[in-house]
C-alpha cells in the first residue's frame, strides 16, 4: 500500500545510499590496498578506514530500514526486528559521529604548532592517542546501542502485553515517546562531538595564524602551511556538516509528535546527503585518494568511450 510519496522517498534515499556507500567502499577499499601492500597503517588511515567502514554501514542499514518501513510495516511487530534496527542504526550512527571527531582531533595534534608541555607530549603518543579514541569510541557506541534495543524492547513488551484489538495504536505512540529518548541522545552524541570539532577547529586557526605571521617575510609556501590549510578546509567542512546534523535532530525532535511528513523527509535527505558530501571532501582533501579516484574515473570515461 504504498503510496506516490512513499516511491519518490524511496527512490531519493536509494540514489543517495548508493552512492554514499559507493564512495565508502572506494575508500577503504584503497586504503585495505595500501595496507596489503605496505603491512603498515598509520594513524590517518586507521580513522579514515573505520569511518569509511562506519558510513558504509550506516547508509546500508538505512537503506534498508526505508525500505522495510515503507513496503513491510508489518515486520516491525515481529520480535526482534524493531530491536535490532534500532542498536545497529544508534550503534553506527554514534560510531561515525564520534569518529569523525577523533579525526579532527588527530589533525590538530598533528599538524598544529604549541610550545606548550601537554600539546607536545600528545603530539608525541598521538598514535596511542588515536587507538584510545577509536576503542572509546566503539566502547561508547556499544553503550549506546544497548541503550536503544532495551528501551524498544521494553516499549513493545509493555504496550503488546496491555494491548487489545481496540489499541493497537498504542504501539506506535509508545514508539514515538522512545524516539524522544533516541533524539535526545542523538542531540547529546552531536553536541559533544561538535565541541570537539570547534575546539579542534580553533585551535588549528590559531596555530596557522601564528605560523602565517612568522612567514610573513617569507615569501615561500612551506609544506606546513598547506598542511594547516588543507586540515582547516576538512575540520571547517565538519564543523557545518555538524551544525546542520544538529539542527535537524532538533528539528526532527520538534516535528516528531506532530506527524510532519514533509519536513522529516527533507531532515533525512539533508543529513543523508551531508553524510555523502563529506565523504567525497575527505578523497579530495587526501592527495593519494584524490589521484586514485581520478585515475579510476578516467579509466571508466576511456571504456565507456571505447563501447
Amino acid at each position: 500500500n504504498a503510496t506516490s510519496h512513499d516511491a519518490m522517498t524511496m527512490v531519493i534515499i536509494t540514489l543517495e545510499a548508493f552512492a554514499g556507500m559507493w564512495i565508502n567502499a572506494f575508500i577503504v577499499s584503497v586504503l585495505c590496498i595500501a595496507w596489503v601492500k605496505r603491512k603498515s597503517f598509520n594513524s590517518n588511515e586507521k580513522i579514515l578506514l573505520f569511518l569509511g567502514c562506519c558510513r558504509f554501514g550506516d547508509l546500508c542499514t538505512m537503506w534498508v530500514y526505508k525500505f522495510v518501513s515503507i513496503f513491510y510495516p508489518c515486520y516491525f511487530y515481529v520480535h526482534p526486528l524493531p530491536q535490532l534496527f534500532s542498536a545497529i542504526l544508534s550503534f553506527l550512527n554514534a560510531s561515525n559521529v564520534w569518529v569523525s571527531a577523533s579525526l579532527c582531533v588527530f589533525y590538530c595534534i598533528k599538524i598544529a604548532n604549541f610550545r606548550h608541555t601537554f600539546f607536545i607530549y600528545l603530539k608525541a603518543k598521538v598514535d596511542r592517542i588515536v587507538l584510545l579514541l577509536l576503542l572509546g569510541s566503539v566502547v561508547l557506541s556499544l553503550l549506546i546501542s544497548t541503550f536503544a534495543y532495551s528501551s524498544v524492547d521494553r516499549a513493545i513488551f509493555k504496550t503488546l502485553n496491555s494491548m487489545t484489538q481496540s489499541n493497537v495504536w498504542n504501539l506506535s505512540v509508545r514508539m514515538n515517546e522512545q524516539l524522544l529518548t533516541f533524539f535526545l541522545i542523538s542531540c547529546f552524541i552531536l553536541s559533544t562531538a561538535f565541541t570537539a570539532v570547534f575546539f579542534s577547529a580553533l585551535l588549528l586557526l590559531i596555530s596557522f595564524w601564528r605560523h602565517k605571521r612568522k612567514m610573513q617575510t617569507n615569501s615561500v609556501n612551506t609544506f606546513s602551511m598547506d598542511a594547516h590549510i588543507r586540515a582547516i578546509k576538512s575540520i571547517l567542512s565538519f564543523f557545518v556538516i555538524y551544525s546542520i546534523n544538529i539542527t535537524g535532530s532538533i528539528l526532527s525532535l520538534m516535528y516528531v509528535s506532530e506527524k510532519e511528513i514533509l519536513m522529516t523527509f527533507l531532515i533525512l535527505v539533508s543529513q543523508c546527503a551531508l553524510s555523502v558530501a563529506h565523504s567525497l571532501i575527505l578523497i579530495f582533501s587526501n592527495p593519494k585518494l584524490k589521484k586514485i579516484l581520478l585515475r579510476t574515473l578516467s579509466c571508466l570515461k576511456c571504456k565507456a568511450c571505447t563501447r
